[in-house]
């Protein structure tokens, strides 16, 4: 127990700590965009919060799956869990990516392709985390929740490819054998991502833990109101 729940902080730590370093390959190590200078520097957060948060949801397709297979609570609340942290990277994506358009654009948004299934994405997700609190019998809200969890997740291939298959303003970074990145610019932006990925990690694992405790204090106090009546 004690290894098991120490962990996650431990990466959590690892993760503000390396992330923090990263910023010197941010502001120092990179080099400063041509067209819109310091501005660029919001991609290297931007990038990881957009590509985590498709992990996330990546993760609750995985748990959804599970669930209806084995009907497993520890999956549901595996899918509740990355639904949360997927909901708050997107969001945050969603206003990083705003700044940056500003910028770059002139406008805060624009119904382009990418920024258009993005937002239809945080959506159904943020819908999917009203339906997890509707008052239904627990086991017919997590069969329905898990279904819900692997249609939302069409989606999903459809933000990533956007850029790729429809005509786009927004960059397809990773999408051409160069990108349009320097070499400092592209160690940059995976260093990021890869760090990012620690912090990810230790959140969706202590929010599995929160709700699995939760599981457990409701179970305890279902059974001594048993005992006393």
């Amino acid at each position: 127990m004690p290894r098991y729940s120490t962990l996650p902080r431990s990466l959590a730590l690892l993760g503000g700590i390396t992330f923090a370093a990263c910023q010197w390959l941010v502001f120092i190590y990179a080099p400063e965009e041509a067209s819109l200078g310091l501005t660029q520097k919001i991609f290297y957060i931007h990038l990881p919060m957009s590509w985590w948060a498709l992990v996330s949801f990546f993760v609750l397709f995985l748990a959804s799956i599970r669930y209806l297979w084995r009907r497993s609570p520890a999956a549901d609340r595996l899918a509740a869990a990355s639904a949360e942290v997927g909901v708050l990277l997107c969001g945050l994506a969603l206003v990083t990516g705003m700044l940056w358009a500003r910028r770059s654009w002139g406008v805060w948004w624009t119904w382009d392709p990418r920024l258009t299934t993005t937002l239809v994405m945080w959506f159904i997700y943020a819908g999917y985390l009203i339906l997890r609190h509707l008052d239904m019998p627990q086991p017919r809200r997590s069969l329905v929740c898990a279904v819900v969890g692997i249609v939302a997740f069409l989606d999903v291939p459809l933000v990533f490819f956007s850029a790729r298959i429809w005509r786009s303003i927004h960059p397809a970074v990773f999408g051409s054998k160069d990108g349009g990145l320097e070499p400092e610019m592209r160690l940059t932006a995976m260093a990021c991502v890869l760090c990012f990925g620690l912090l990810w990690t230790s959140l969706i694992w202590l929010r599995k833990r929160q709700l699995d405790m939760t599981a457990t204090l409701d179970k305890l106090t279902l059974n001594a109101a048993y005992k006393k009546a």
